[in-house]
Protein backbone atom coordinates (compact mmCIF):
# COMPACT_ATOMS: atom_id res chain seq x y z
CA UNK A 1 0.00 0.00 0.00
CA UNK A 2 3.05 2.53 1.19
CA UNK A 3 4.47 1.82 -2.34
CA UNK A 4 0.95 2.65 -4.30
CA UNK A 5 0.27 5.94 -2.05
CA UNK A 6 4.67 6.67 -3.15
CA UNK A 7 3.76 6.14 -7.11
CA UNK A 8 0.91 8.20 -6.29
CA UNK A 9 2.46 10.93 -4.94
CA UNK A 10 5.47 10.90 -7.56
CA UNK A 11 3.02 10.86 -10.40
CA UNK A 12 0.70 13.19 -9.42
CA UNK A 13 2.93 16.01 -6.97
CA UNK A 14 0.95 17.55 -4.59
CA UNK A 15 0.69 21.28 -5.25
CA UNK A 16 2.35 23.79 -2.89
CA UNK A 17 -0.18 25.66 -0.89
CA UNK A 18 0.69 28.73 -2.36
CA UNK A 19 1.90 27.93 -6.07
CA UNK A 20 1.44 31.05 -8.21
CA UNK A 21 -2.36 31.14 -9.91
CA UNK A 22 -0.22 31.47 -13.17
CA UNK A 23 -2.20 34.69 -14.78
CA UNK A 24 0.67 37.01 -15.10
CA UNK A 25 2.98 37.18 -17.86
CA UNK A 26 5.63 35.98 -15.60
CA UNK A 27 4.30 32.37 -15.25
CA UNK A 28 2.01 32.69 -18.62
CA UNK A 29 3.23 32.83 -21.83
CA UNK A 30 -0.09 33.35 -23.58
CA UNK A 31 -0.81 36.52 -21.85
CA UNK A 32 0.07 39.62 -24.37
CA UNK A 33 1.21 42.83 -23.38
CA UNK A 34 2.90 45.85 -24.52
CA UNK A 35 5.83 47.89 -22.63
CA UNK A 36 4.39 51.27 -21.86
CA UNK A 37 7.06 54.66 -22.68
CA UNK A 38 5.56 55.56 -19.51
CA UNK A 39 6.01 55.21 -15.55
CA UNK A 40 2.32 55.75 -14.70
CA UNK A 41 -0.95 53.90 -16.23
CA UNK A 42 -4.46 55.68 -15.35
CA UNK A 43 -7.00 53.56 -15.18
CA UNK A 44 -10.93 54.51 -14.83
CA UNK A 45 -14.34 52.41 -14.36
CA UNK A 46 -17.42 52.38 -12.02
CA UNK A 47 -16.78 55.95 -10.84
CA UNK A 48 -12.43 55.24 -9.75
CA UNK A 49 -9.53 56.39 -10.78
CA UNK A 50 -6.93 54.45 -10.12
CA UNK A 51 -3.31 55.73 -11.28
CA UNK A 52 -0.12 52.25 -11.38
CA UNK A 53 3.32 53.66 -10.93
CA UNK A 54 6.29 51.39 -11.82
CA UNK A 55 9.60 52.79 -9.05
CA UNK A 56 10.96 55.98 -10.65
CA UNK A 57 9.59 59.34 -10.31
CA UNK A 58 6.50 60.65 -11.83
CA UNK A 59 5.51 64.21 -11.79
CA UNK A 60 2.32 65.32 -14.44
CA UNK A 61 -0.97 67.10 -13.83
CA UNK A 62 -2.44 63.56 -12.31
CA UNK A 63 0.31 62.67 -10.05
CA UNK A 64 2.42 65.76 -9.08
CA UNK A 65 5.59 65.17 -7.31
CA UNK A 66 5.66 61.35 -7.04
CA UNK A 67 8.96 59.89 -5.66
CA UNK A 68 10.95 57.17 -7.03
CA UNK A 69 10.98 53.88 -5.14
CA UNK A 70 7.08 53.70 -4.51
CA UNK A 71 5.40 51.24 -6.94
CA UNK A 72 1.66 50.29 -6.88
CA UNK A 73 -1.11 52.19 -6.51
CA UNK A 74 0.01 55.96 -6.41
CA UNK A 75 -3.56 57.92 -6.67
CA UNK A 76 -6.84 55.94 -5.82
CA UNK A 77 -9.86 58.40 -6.26
CA UNK A 78 -13.88 58.46 -6.22
CA UNK A 79 -15.11 60.47 -9.13
CA UNK A 80 -16.00 63.81 -7.82
CA UNK A 81 -13.85 63.50 -4.52
CA UNK A 82 -9.66 64.89 -5.26
CA UNK A 83 -8.53 63.65 -2.09
CA UNK A 84 -5.98 61.15 -2.89
CA UNK A 85 -6.24 58.26 -0.23
CA UNK A 86 -3.00 57.69 -0.02
CA UNK A 87 0.23 60.55 0.25
CA UNK A 88 0.83 61.65 -2.96
CA UNK A 89 4.85 61.01 -3.01
CA UNK A 90 4.05 57.47 -2.00
CA UNK A 91 1.85 54.96 -2.18
CA UNK A 92 -0.72 52.30 -1.51
CA UNK A 93 -0.48 48.42 -2.44
CA UNK A 94 3.53 49.88 -2.08
CA UNK A 95 6.04 45.78 -2.64
CA UNK A 96 8.17 47.33 -0.27
CA UNK A 97 10.82 44.45 1.58
CA UNK A 98 11.95 40.53 -0.21
CA UNK A 99 13.15 39.07 3.21
CA UNK A 100 14.24 35.74 5.22
CA UNK A 101 14.51 36.69 8.51
CA UNK A 102 17.92 37.50 8.84
CA UNK A 103 20.18 40.13 8.96
CA UNK A 104 21.36 39.64 5.67
CA UNK A 105 18.13 42.40 4.75
CA UNK A 106 20.65 44.82 6.15
CA UNK A 107 22.35 44.98 2.59
CA UNK A 108 19.58 46.65 1.45
CA UNK A 109 15.90 46.97 3.11
CA UNK A 110 13.77 47.91 0.56
CA UNK A 111 15.10 45.85 -2.12
CA UNK A 112 11.83 46.34 -4.10
CA UNK A 113 11.95 49.98 -4.73
CA UNK A 114 15.59 50.17 -5.92
CA UNK A 115 15.86 47.68 -8.94
CA UNK A 116 13.99 49.15 -12.33
CA UNK A 117 10.46 47.89 -13.46
CA UNK A 118 8.75 47.48 -16.06
CA UNK A 119 5.41 48.68 -16.89
CA UNK A 120 3.57 46.44 -18.96
CA UNK A 121 0.34 47.15 -20.64
CA UNK A 122 -2.13 44.02 -20.86
CA UNK A 123 -5.95 45.66 -21.48
CA UNK A 124 -7.03 49.30 -20.63
CA UNK A 125 -8.24 47.97 -17.19
CA UNK A 126 -5.04 46.15 -16.66
CA UNK A 127 -1.03 46.78 -15.95
CA UNK A 128 1.46 44.69 -14.90
CA UNK A 129 4.63 45.90 -12.97
CA UNK A 130 7.61 42.98 -13.73
CA UNK A 131 10.71 43.20 -11.91
CA UNK A 132 13.94 41.10 -13.17
CA UNK A 133 15.53 38.68 -10.42
CA UNK A 134 16.97 41.96 -7.38
CA UNK A 135 20.30 41.97 -7.18
CA UNK A 136 20.78 40.49 -3.45
CA UNK A 137 17.59 38.08 -3.21
CA UNK A 138 17.82 37.35 -6.70
CA UNK A 139 13.67 37.04 -6.94
CA UNK A 140 11.89 37.33 -10.04
CA UNK A 141 8.27 38.89 -9.49
CA UNK A 142 5.11 40.27 -11.43
CA UNK A 143 2.26 42.28 -9.72
CA UNK A 144 -1.18 42.64 -12.17
CA UNK A 145 -3.35 45.33 -11.13
CA UNK A 146 -6.74 44.89 -12.92
CA UNK A 147 -9.38 47.65 -12.04
CA UNK A 148 -12.92 45.89 -12.15
CA UNK A 149 -15.86 46.06 -13.20
CA UNK A 150 -17.26 48.02 -9.90
CA UNK A 151 -14.15 50.11 -9.41
CA UNK A 152 -12.47 47.45 -7.23
CA UNK A 153 -8.42 46.88 -7.93
CA UNK A 154 -7.69 42.95 -8.16
CA UNK A 155 -4.14 42.31 -7.15
CA UNK A 156 -1.97 39.22 -8.13
CA UNK A 157 1.14 39.44 -7.33
CA UNK A 158 3.72 36.18 -8.70
CA UNK A 159 6.93 35.54 -8.13
CA UNK A 160 9.96 32.77 -8.81
CA UNK A 161 13.31 32.57 -6.37
CA UNK A 162 16.03 32.14 -8.95
CA UNK A 163 18.47 31.16 -6.05
CA UNK A 164 18.61 29.17 -3.32
CA UNK A 165 19.18 31.91 -0.81
CA UNK A 166 16.71 32.53 2.11
CA UNK A 167 18.54 31.29 4.90
CA UNK A 168 15.21 30.50 6.88
CA UNK A 169 13.69 28.15 4.18
CA UNK A 170 10.86 30.74 3.81
CA UNK A 171 10.33 33.64 1.41
CA UNK A 172 8.92 36.77 3.06
CA UNK A 173 7.01 40.05 1.69
CA UNK A 174 6.08 43.01 2.46
CA UNK A 175 3.73 45.45 1.05
CA UNK A 176 2.70 49.11 2.33
CA UNK A 177 0.01 51.67 1.75
CA UNK A 178 0.50 54.93 3.00
CA UNK A 179 -3.05 56.43 4.47
CA UNK A 180 -3.13 60.50 3.34
CA UNK A 181 -3.76 62.13 6.91
CA UNK A 182 -7.08 59.62 7.71
CA UNK A 183 -9.22 61.25 10.70
CA UNK A 184 -9.11 57.86 12.63
CA UNK A 185 -5.67 55.46 11.80
CA UNK A 186 -7.70 52.21 13.44
CA UNK A 187 -7.99 49.29 11.24
CA UNK A 188 -11.08 47.38 11.72
CA UNK A 189 -11.46 43.29 11.45
CA UNK A 190 -13.12 40.49 12.82
CA UNK A 191 -11.19 38.56 15.09
CA UNK A 192 -10.06 38.11 19.06
CA UNK A 193 -7.32 38.26 21.71
CA UNK A 194 -6.68 35.28 23.71
CA UNK A 195 -9.87 33.99 25.72
CA UNK A 196 -12.10 36.54 24.29
CA UNK A 197 -15.23 36.39 22.58
CA UNK A 198 -15.16 37.15 18.28
CA UNK A 199 -15.86 40.84 18.21
CA UNK A 200 -14.75 44.00 15.88
CA UNK A 201 -11.46 44.92 16.95
CA UNK A 202 -10.16 48.36 16.31
CA UNK A 203 -6.47 47.79 16.19
CA UNK A 204 -4.31 50.96 16.36
CA UNK A 205 -0.32 50.53 17.05
CA UNK A 206 0.34 53.53 19.48
CA UNK A 207 4.52 52.71 18.16
CA UNK A 208 6.04 52.15 14.84
CA UNK A 209 7.39 48.45 15.57
CA UNK A 210 4.64 47.78 18.43
CA UNK A 211 2.15 45.27 18.56
CA UNK A 212 2.07 46.21 14.73
CA UNK A 213 0.73 42.97 12.72
CA UNK A 214 -1.88 40.45 13.16
CA UNK A 215 -1.84 36.75 12.07
CA UNK A 216 -4.62 34.96 10.60
CA UNK A 217 -6.23 32.49 13.22
CA UNK A 218 -5.40 29.33 10.95
CA UNK A 219 -1.59 30.12 9.69
CA UNK A 220 1.51 28.95 11.95
CA UNK A 221 2.64 31.31 13.96
CA UNK A 222 6.47 30.32 14.75
CA UNK A 223 8.43 31.92 11.53
CA UNK A 224 12.34 32.33 12.43
CA UNK A 225 13.45 35.70 13.00
CA UNK A 226 16.55 37.04 14.12
CA UNK A 227 16.41 38.66 17.47
CA UNK A 228 18.00 42.12 16.04
CA UNK A 229 15.83 41.89 12.96
CA UNK A 230 15.26 45.55 11.93
CA UNK A 231 12.11 45.41 9.97
CA UNK A 232 10.13 46.16 13.04
CA UNK A 233 6.58 45.46 11.51
CA UNK A 234 7.35 42.04 10.76
CA UNK A 235 7.87 40.20 13.85
CA UNK A 236 5.92 42.30 16.49
CA UNK A 237 2.73 40.69 16.60
CA UNK A 238 -0.60 42.06 18.61
CA UNK A 239 -3.00 40.89 20.84
CA UNK A 240 -4.86 40.14 18.12
CA UNK A 241 -5.75 37.01 15.47
CA UNK A 242 -7.96 37.71 12.46
CA UNK A 243 -11.10 35.52 12.18
CA UNK A 244 -11.93 36.74 8.68
CA UNK A 245 -9.84 37.67 5.96
CA UNK A 246 -9.93 41.51 5.30
CA UNK A 247 -10.07 44.67 7.02
CA UNK A 248 -10.88 48.16 6.64
CA UNK A 249 -9.82 51.75 7.21
CA UNK A 250 -11.62 54.93 7.52
CA UNK A 251 -10.14 58.38 5.63
CA UNK A 252 -12.16 61.32 4.78
CA UNK A 253 -15.45 59.58 5.14
CA UNK A 254 -14.48 56.80 2.96
CA UNK A 255 -13.52 53.34 3.75
CA UNK A 256 -10.16 51.70 2.22
CA UNK A 257 -10.67 47.59 2.30
CA UNK A 258 -8.45 45.36 1.91
CA UNK A 259 -9.61 41.88 1.16
CA UNK A 260 -7.20 38.46 0.62
CA UNK A 261 -7.61 34.82 0.40
CA UNK A 262 -7.75 32.62 3.36
CA UNK A 263 -5.46 29.87 1.64
CA UNK A 264 -2.98 32.80 1.03
CA UNK A 265 -2.20 33.38 4.90
CA UNK A 266 -1.31 36.94 4.71
CA UNK A 267 -0.45 38.96 7.98
CA UNK A 268 -2.31 42.58 8.71
CA UNK A 269 0.49 44.68 9.19
CA UNK A 270 -0.12 48.53 10.40
CA UNK A 271 2.22 51.49 11.50
CA UNK A 272 0.76 54.90 13.21
CA UNK A 273 3.11 56.95 11.13
CA UNK A 274 5.05 54.70 8.14
CA UNK A 275 4.08 57.73 6.12
CA UNK A 276 4.56 60.78 8.37
CA UNK A 277 3.32 61.85 12.06
CA UNK A 278 -0.02 62.27 10.39
CA UNK A 279 0.12 59.25 8.18
CA UNK A 280 -0.19 55.90 9.15
CA UNK A 281 0.52 53.05 6.78
CA UNK A 282 -2.26 49.96 6.87
CA UNK A 283 -0.16 47.29 5.48
CA UNK A 284 -0.04 43.53 4.80
CA UNK A 285 2.46 40.83 4.71
CA UNK A 286 3.14 37.44 3.47
CA UNK A 287 4.93 33.86 4.20
CA UNK A 288 6.33 31.32 1.91
CA UNK A 289 7.51 28.20 3.53
CA UNK A 290 9.70 24.93 1.81
CA UNK A 291 9.95 27.15 -1.52
CA UNK A 292 11.93 25.49 -4.19
CA UNK A 293 14.54 27.44 -6.90
CA UNK A 294 12.75 28.28 -10.00
CA UNK A 295 9.09 27.67 -8.69
CA UNK A 296 6.28 30.23 -8.64
CA UNK A 297 4.70 31.28 -5.95
CA UNK A 298 1.60 33.77 -5.54
CA UNK A 299 -0.93 35.26 -4.16
CA UNK A 300 -4.22 37.28 -4.90
CA UNK A 301 -6.26 40.21 -2.99
CA UNK A 302 -8.65 43.05 -3.74
CA UNK A 303 -8.85 46.35 -2.63
CA UNK A 304 -11.74 48.97 -2.37
CA UNK A 305 -12.10 52.73 -1.71
CA UNK A 306 -16.00 53.39 -1.18
CA UNK A 307 -17.97 56.43 -0.24
CA UNK A 308 -18.64 55.63 3.54
CA UNK A 309 -17.90 54.92 6.58
CA UNK A 310 -20.47 52.80 8.32
CA UNK A 311 -19.64 49.49 8.58
CA UNK A 312 -22.82 48.22 7.74
CA UNK A 313 -22.54 49.06 4.36
CA UNK A 314 -18.90 48.25 3.69
CA UNK A 315 -19.53 44.24 5.14
CA UNK A 316 -22.32 44.35 2.53
CA UNK A 317 -20.09 45.82 -0.40
CA UNK A 318 -17.58 43.54 0.22
CA UNK A 319 -19.56 39.97 0.90
CA UNK A 320 -19.38 39.33 -3.03
CA UNK A 321 -15.65 39.82 -3.60
CA UNK A 322 -14.88 37.70 -0.48
CA UNK A 323 -16.84 34.77 -1.72
CA UNK A 324 -15.11 35.10 -5.53
CA UNK A 325 -11.68 35.13 -3.35
CA UNK A 326 -12.93 32.36 -0.87
CA UNK A 327 -15.25 29.82 -3.14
Amino acid sequence: MLSILTALILTFPIAHPHAAPKVTSLTNSNVKYTLSDKNYAILKQAGIEAIIVNNSAVDVPELPGHRAGYSGLASFKIKGNQHNLFVPSYAGLNYEHIHDGTLKVNKEKFEPRKFPMELRVIDANTVELYQPPTKNWKLESCGRFKLLPDGVIEYTFECIPREDNFENGYLGFFWASYINSPEDKKIYFKGKSHHHALKWIAAYSEKHGVKSTHPPKWSKKDWKVHPDFSLTLVNHPSDYVYHEPWYYGISHQQAYVQMFRKQDHIWFAQSPTGGGNSNPAWDFQWFVPDYQVGQAYGFVMRAAILPTSKREEIIQFSKKHLQQLNP
